[in-house]
This record gives structure tokens, sequence and C-alpha cells, in this order.
């Protein structure tokens, strides 16, 4: 972690207090760039963020200390895995991560993305973009490493059963942590073991592994300068693509032509109503865990829909 001996620059520097010292000096070697300045970027609640204005092109950094930069390196590999799905979903460019040392935080620099305004077909490219972006597939569920949904860890072992994947590396982990934390409630059990116990007939068994962006809330999607969908801050993982569709009904805020697109694109299988409170339930309790008893009447409505 930053100790106190980290310089403290002139409050007159263009990059002051924004950038430690230390810092700038890492990514101008690395990245073999000036930085001329640095200016806060709001919208996060993880990490520190900021635009980098340089001799080149402008920069996106994150930075933080050890238990904010653990993030980083799963965040860079989904950013990449999207990105090597060859959609037509902007993704931003990763440029470099690293970890903390004992005189700088740790980092993540991204291309920067200059937004816009929606364009008027916005929510259909966006559905359609979602649909051809899941057409990238792998030979099994889970992903390259293990990552994290917001500050919690997501497991994300190899698996070749979905609903097993689903049920072990996703909704137990969550309950164990919501136990842990004395945030589950005795009543929730019943339910909870009614629906394991349903799961295999109640989720496909080997659904297309498509690679998803696994936390497609509202916030996480950008507008470009030319009006086209961007999508940011993954939680990348391969499993059914009904996932991600159901984690942008969770808070709401897509358009009724983004679905219309997405499954004109790729229809849906009859049930998905039933699969989408599965997947969101998955979220919900990460909510529990994260943000306290404000979601616990949603995890149990869900849960006794199952019961």
């Amino acid at each position: 972690r930053i100790g106190p001996t980290t310089p403290t620059l002139p409050s007159s520097h263009p990059y002051a207090p924004m950038l430690p010292e230390p810092l700038r000096e890492t990514l101008e070697d690395r990245l073999d760039i000036t930085v001329e300045s640095a200016a806060a970027v709001g919208g996060g609640c993880i990490a520190t963020a900021c635009r980098l204005e340089t001799d080149g092109a402008p920069l996106f950094l994150k930075y933080g200390d050890e238990a904010v930069a653990r993030t980083f390196p799963g965040e860079a590999a989904g950013l990449r895995a999207l990105a090597d799905a060859n959609s037509p979903l902007r993704v931003p460019a990763v440029h470099d991560t690293a970890a903390p040392t004992d005189t700088r935080p740790g980092f993540l620099v991204l291309e920067w993305i200059h937004t816009g305004r929606k364009g008027r077909r916005f929510w259909g490219r966006f559905g359609e973009g979602l649909a051809q972006l899941h057409r990238h597939t792998a030979a099994a569920y889970g992903f390259e490493q293990d990552n994290f949904i917001g500050r919690t860890p997501q497991s994300n072992p190899w698996t070749d059963d979905w609903p097993t994947f689903f049920r072990e590396a996703r909704l137990a982990p969550q309950v164990e942590r919501a136990r842990a934390q004395e945030r589950w409630r005795s009543a929730w059990t019943p339910p909870l073991e009614a629906l394991y116990r349903r799961l295999p007939e109640m989720l496909p068994a080997t659904p297309d592994a498509s690679v998803l962006h696994g936390d497609l809330w509202g916030g996480n999607y950008m507008i470009t300068a030319t009006g086209d969908p961007a999508v940011i801050d993954p939680a990348t993982y391969y499993g059914h693509r009904e996932a991600d569709l159901a984690m942008t009904e969770l808070f709401g805020g897509y358009d009724d032509a983004f679905y219309a697109a997405y499954r004109e694109a790729w229809a849906l299988a009859p049930g998905y109503e039933t699969r989408r409170d599965i997947y969101n339930l998955y979220h919900l309790l990460n909510h529990l865990n994260l943000f306290g008893g404000g979601y616990a009447g949603q995890v149990e409505r869900l849960l006794r829909s199952f019961g």
C-alpha cells in the first residue's frame, strides 16, 4: 500500500492530487508516453478513476490499493475476451495493468472512449450486437481465471454442465457469504433447497457457452461519439446467454427495441421468464451481501416463487 513517503505534488501541478508521482513515472515508462494532466472521472465506486491527457491519445486510468487492484486482472481479461468476439459492440482496449508495489498503487489503463448521444438505431444496434457477441462460444462454462462481480470474488471453474456451474459457482458462494454475514434468513433454506433440486429441469443442461459480459446493468454500457453502444466493467465468463439478458431487466433502463432486436437476431426458448428470475437471484444475493438488507425482500420473493 502507499506509505507516508509517497511524494506529494504541489496543488498547482496539472496531475495533482489525482496522480501520485510514482504512478505517473511508472505509466510514462511502461507506456512510453508523457502524462500532461489528469482529471477525475466520476461514476465508479471501487477504484479511483481519471482521464489522462498524454502526448498521444487520452487514456482512462483506474488505480487503488491491493483491495481495489485485485479486481483489475479479471477485468482486463474480460475486456479482452469480449473484444475477441468481434461483435459490433465497442469494447475499450486494454493498454496495461499491474499490481501495487511499496511505492505506488495498482492500476488498469484502458482506451478512452469519447461519448455522445444515442443514435436513432442505438437500441436496435445494441440488441443485435449483444446477440452477435453471444455467438462467440467456448467448449465449457467458466473462464480462464476467477474475477469479481463488483467487489465480490467470482469463481469460474471450467464445468461441462450448466446447472451444476450455476449452482456451485454462482448461487452457493453467495448463499455462504450471506450466511457468514448473518444476512441469510433460515426461512429461505427450504425454498433454496427446492430450487437446487429443480435446477436440472429448470435450466438447460448444455446451452451454448456464450461469452458473457456478466454484469450488464444500465451503468455498464456507454454511448460512443458516433451514437453506438459500448460495454464496460465486465464480470466476464462463458455461460448461458440468457444470464446477460436477465441482468438487463433486473434494474431496468433498457428500451423495448433492444429486446426486440436481440430476439430477432437470436430467438429465446420458451420459459425464459422463469430462467431470468433464477439468474437474477445471483445478482440480488450479491447486492444483499454488498449493500445489506434492503435487498432481502426481493431475495425472499424470488426464493418463495421456487419453493
